[in-house]
């Protein structure tokens, strides 16, 4: 099996090349290329990934690139995680809705939209090529933020796509802490979006133990889900830590124009991370990475390609069409949700009945993908006020006409589908 990955420059990728050794005895990868823009940044990710392997005694050949035709060409399976301008566009992102009273965050909000009008367009143009060059079955695998979006414009344009996060993952793994349970007996089924999202049943061997948590350890669930119990005791589920931005955007607005954006820490953390991946003596994922964000994104991201191809299906929290598995949406939005995967496909798994306290929200923040993912093509302006109108978080004229001349300049340089 031949695995490309598309912005493999990114200090995520040893991750990637962790979960290929865990995942050894269900997944054979014979070849993996690692392809980026930036070369310098290749080598010195790609020379780690070839170390740790070579340490792991896994007998894949690992090939770096800078020529993307040459990478997908006849791949099983293409992973996209970029980033289009890079940190400094995502401290931008932070940054300027801050200005207008705003969030500032790199997915959601106007700073998410901006990331999106860049985005789409190059991952679209991407996964074409793997249309036309890969092998006729490969499964093309985002991770690139916004991770909704990005799916949906993919299977708008007929993609063989799924959109991944490690959000559920990092909520299955901490639920096998604090219950002490292996985490192949957990599985976590959340309702909503990507980072949209209400964990709404936590099973161990099939029950779903969530009520009796609740119920019994409400403040160890408190410990890692900030929120205040009323609210959580209300909803009866575990809302996503981006929620937050929702439910108390004014206190999170006024706490972000007193911190560092989280931008800068991650761009010094790379640094560091980068300099450690130079080190020859380096064979093994530093503990530092544990801190970029992308928590148990090899295990996710491996054990779904391993499912892809696999006879017996497993479950995946994966982002896929709605297909009327939500009722109030229309079946081409898309949702994450649990999902059993295998070589045959990808079945969603039924959902109880969303609540209206969650349903409206999901359609709300649904409609705003919806126009963002339109608008990333279509270059209207207008199709960018209505994304920004239609956004829950930004909502009012007056802010809609500040943000817009501010999104456009801050990412000028990667949107000529809006050269003025």
């Amino acid at each position: 099996m031949k695995v490309t990955v598309i912005g493999a420059g990114s200090t995520y990728t040893p991750e990637l090349v962790s979960g290929l050794a865990a995942q050894r005895s269900r997944l054979a990868v014979d070849e993996l290329v690692l392809m980026d823009i930036d070369a310098e940044r290749l080598q010195v990710v790609g020379g780690f990934a070839q170390r740790m392997l070579a340490h792991q005694g896994l007998p894949t050949d690992v090939r770096l690139t800078t020529d993307r035709t040459d990478a997908v060409r006849d791949a099983d399976a293409v992973l996209v995680q970029l980033r289009v301008g890079g940190q400094a566009a995502r401290l931008a992102d932070e940054t300027f809705p801050l200005e207008c009273g705003c969030l500032g965050q790199e997915t959601t909000g106007a700073g998410g939209l901006a990331k999106a009008l860049r985005t789409v367009p190059v991952v679209l143009d991407i996964a074409d090529e793997v249309r036309r060059i890969a092998k006729p079955d490969a499964w093309f695998i985002d991770f690139t933020n916004p991770v909704g979006i990005v799916t949906r414009a993919l299977l708008d344009a007929g993609h063989r796509a799924i959109g991944l996060c490690n959000y559920a993952i990092g909520v299955q793994r901490w639920m096998a802490r604090l219950l002490e349970v292996d985490p192949v007996r957990v599985d976590v089924d959340p309702v909503g979006l990507n980072h949209f999202s209400w964990m709404r049943r936590v099973f161990v061997d099939g029950e779903d133990v969530l009520p009796r948590l609740l119920d019994e350890r409400i403040d160890e669930l408190l410990q890692r889900s900030p929120f205040p119990e009323h609210l959580v005791r209300m909803l009866g589920a575990l809302p996503s830590y981006y929620l937050r931005y929702y439910y108390f955007h004014d206190a999170t607005v006024a706490a972000q124009r007193a911190e560092r954006p989280r931008a800068a820490v991650v761009a010094d953390l790379e640094a560091e991370l980068l300099e450690l991946y130079r080190s020859p003596d380096l064979v093994e994922k530093p503990a530092q990475l544990e801190h970029r964000g992308g928590a148990f994104y090899s295990e996710a991201a491996v054990d779904l390609l391993a499912s892809l191809h696999a006879d017996e299906p497993t479950t995946h929290v994966i982002n896929v069409r709605n297909d009327g598995l939500i009722p109030g949406l229309a079946d081409d939005d898309v949702v994450e949700t649990r999902c059993l995967v295998s070589r045959t496909g990808v079945e969603p798994l039924p959902q109880p009945q969303v609540p209206p306290v969650m349903l409206g929200a999901i359609q709300h923040v649904s409609a705003y993908e919806r126009i963002a993912a339109r608008a990333a093509l279509s270059g209207d302006e207008d199709d960018v006020r209505r994304a920004l109108l239609a956004h829950p978080l930004v909502g009012q004229w007056e802010l809609v006409e500040q943000l817009l001349p501010r999104l456009l300049e801050t990412s000028a340089a990667h949107l000529p589908r809006f050269a003025r």
